[in-house]
């Protein structure tokens, strides 16, 4: 599970978005980065922390973030969630969870009594020079933006 930390480099990741395009750390240079990740695209609380986030875009866009959602759906299902809900950010799929198990949070989850293996919601906050700010695991779905534009 997560090993990353506040002051490590972030993982050099490399993802295609909804549309196939890509989009690497490098691409990011020069402003903050927040990748957060989601367990799967249009489900109620995928659906309330990426909501929350486009809803405080503005905020995020005028202290120079960008942000890059990501989880192990397809290209069709994330470009669906992306349509479906107006959100101005791309949305990596993983599918092979390249980007997923660089960041590490793929790991044993419990749900009613089921143990499996997933995505932990979890969101990295990334500095210009591509530092990590923040790891923020305790997600608040409906209040995320407020965890990160403190």
């Amino acid at each position: 599970m997560t090993t990353l930390k506040k002051g490590d480099k972030a993982p050099n990741f490399s993802g295609l978005d909804q549309d196939g395009k890509a989009h690497q750390l490098a691409d990011y240079r020069g402003k903050k980065l927040v990748v957060f990740f989601y367990p799967k695209a249009d489900t109620p609380g995928c659906t309330a922390e990426a909501c929350d986030l486009r809803d405080n875009f503005e905020r995020f866009k005028a202290n120079n973030y960008e942000l890059l959602g990501v989880s192990a759906d397809a290209q069709k299902a994330q470009a669906k969630f992306k349509e479906k809900y107006d959100f101005p950010f791309p949305l990596l799929a993983d599918e092979d969870k390249s980007v997923i198990q660089a960041f590490g949070v793929w790991g044993p989850k419990k749900f009613m009594g089921k143990e499996y293996d997933g995505i932990h919601r979890t969101t990295f906050v990334i500095d210009e020079n591509g530092i990590i700010d923040e790891v923020i695991s305790d997600v608040k779905t409906k209040a995320h933006a407020a965890q990160i534009l403190k």
